[in-house]
């Protein structure tokens, strides 16, 4: 059988706070590297502290890609994302580096290495809170906002079609593409690399959650309440009917933060509910790569070594290190 001469790819995988970034900046600078984010809040410009977007000086450490490409207003789907994150590999193997994967959105990981599917599968919660919504406001209101996010779709389905409103609203809300967007693309196809696949996770949850505790109170000590102000006072979002239904703003942590800015929340149930939706990222990204059969999971605590060795055995001759 023929080697196999995919060009290399390591990718960096686990819930928010596990230590991913921090890693892949090391191994990028001891093997040759560049980062390429898998995050679908570091696309966005502005969301800088909540989002943990790599600052000033790691960034001139070590080259990142598929930061600050919309504006909060603005779409972004795990689509275009696959497109993009390939040519950035495409560029980065071609430069004679390797590309290193860092990040814990599983759609955008999912998009990318495998091909997406037609659209994204029915989700029972997100089909749960749009009926809660739909019970609360009835579905016309539910309509007003398709046609808001996805004027094609609302000139098709009738306000008095609540299965077809929330199936487009639950794609909207899942991938923050369109359904007509969906319906008219094609899929794009998988990446053509060698993936080595490596999850950070924590084996004791209660460490994972007080990682994710203390990072949050360092982003408020940093300024992340103003930095939501700031994004507040920008003329283009002000003009958006629902800001807090953009992809952007329902980012963990900057969702809390507008309601408690709009005074919605205090400052203790602010805390606790940025803390708590964490958390519940963190559940959900852990049962994403659960279905990564080929990934291996590593504790970063203390199988630093065994991750060590599992990256320079993936590695050609000249990148390894003693």
């Amino acid at each position: 059988m023929p080697a196999d001469a995919r060009p290399l790819a390591v990718a960096l995988m686990g819930p928010t706070a596990s230590g991913k970034t921090a890693l892949a900046v090391e191994w990028a600078q001891r093997f040759n590297g560049e980062i390429v984010s898998v995050d679908s809040a570091l696309v966005y410009r502005g969301l800088d502290i909540g989002a943990a977007k790599p600052d000033a000086t790691m960034l001139a450490r070590v080259p990142h890609h598929l930061l600050n490409l919309r504006e909060p207003w603005q779409p972004y789907s795990a689509a275009e994302f696959a497109l993009d994150a390939s040519q950035a590999i495409a560029d980065i193997v071609a430069r004679g580096r390797l590309p290193i994967l860092a990040g814990g959105t599983g759609l955008y990981f999912r998009a990318l290495l495998h091909g997406l599917a037609p659209m994204p599968e029915a989700n029972p919660a997100m089909r749960a809170q749009l009926a809660s919504e739909a019970r609360l406001l009835g579905w016309p209101a539910m309509h007003q906002r398709l046609a808001a996010i996805d004027p094609a779709a609302a000139a098709r389905i009738k306000p008095t079609d609540p299965q077809r409103i929330q199936r487009a609203l639950e794609v909207f809300q899942l991938s923050g593409r369109p359904i007509s967007a969906w319906q008219r693309d094609p899929a794009p196809a998988a990446l053509s690399c060698r993936v080595l696949k490596l999850v950070l996770a924590p084996q004791d949850r209660s460490v994972l959650h007080a990682r994710i505790e203390a990072r949050f109170e360092q982003m408020l000590a940093a300024g992340f309440l103003d930095e939501v102000g700031r994004l507040r006072g920008l003329p283009a979002l002000q003009a958006v009917e629902a800001p807090l239904d953009l992809p952007a703003i329902r980012a963990v942590g900057y969702r809390q933060a507008w309601l408690h800015l709009d005074g919605v929340l205090d400052a203790v149930e602010f805390r606790d509910q940025a803390i708590f939706a964490t958390r519940q990222l963190a559940k959900r990204q852990l049962t994403w790569l659960r279905g990564e059969r080929d990934a291996r999971w590593f504790d970063p605590s203390s199988d630093r070594a065994a991750l060590e060795t599992a990256l320079q055995l993936f590695l050609p001759g000249k990148l390894r290190t003693a």
